[in-house]
C-alpha cells in the first residue's frame, strides 16, 4: 500500500512580549551570538534583530524609551599602587558599584558581568 504524505507547514508561533524581551536580553550580553540564540529558540535571526531594534527604541513592551538616571560617583581611598594601576589600565573591572533605588539597593563588588547587571536592573524596574 502506497501512502503519499504532504509536508506539513509548521504553524506560526506567537510569543508573548515577555518572552521576546527575555530573548533580546540574552542577545545583549557581551559576546553573545544573535544567530546562535535565535537558532536555540527556533527563530529566524532577522526576526530577533528586528526585536532588538524595537527594544532599543523602547517599543518592545510599552515601557517607553529608556531614561537616563542621575549618577553620583564617589572616590574611595585606595593605596597609591592601586590608583596608579587603575589609571594606566584601559578598563579596570574590579571595584564597587552601589545603586540605590526607591524600593531596593544593589551593591556589586569585584569583577562584574555587564549583562548580569543589566538583567538585575531590568528586574528591579518592574
Amino acid at each position: 500500500m502506497d501512502t503519499y504524505t504532504q509536508p506539513v507547514r509548521p504553524k506560526r508561533r506567537y510569543l508573548a512580549l515577555e518572552d521576546k524581551r527575555r530573548i533580546v536580553e540574552e542577545t545583549l550580553v557581551e559576546g553573545a551570538s544573535v544567530a546562535r540564540i535565535a537558532l536555540a529558540h527556533g527563530l529566524n535571526t532577522n526576526l530577533v534583530f528586528n526585536w532588538r531594534r524595537l527594544h532599543q527604541k523602547g517599543l518592545l513592551g510599552g515601557r517607553g524609551p529608556a531614561q537616563l538616571l542621575p549618577v553620583t560617583v564617589t572616590a574611595e581611598s585606595a593605596p597609591a599602587e592601586v590608583r596608579d594601576t587603575a589609571c594606566r589600565a584601559r578598563s579596570w573591572s574590579e571595584g564597587t558599584i552601589q545603586i540605590r533605588l526607591q524600593r531596593a539597593q544593589v551593591r556589586v563588588e569585584g569583577n562584574v558581568n555587564a549583562g548580569l547587571v543589566r538583567v538585575v536592573l531590568e528586574c528591579l524596574r518592574r
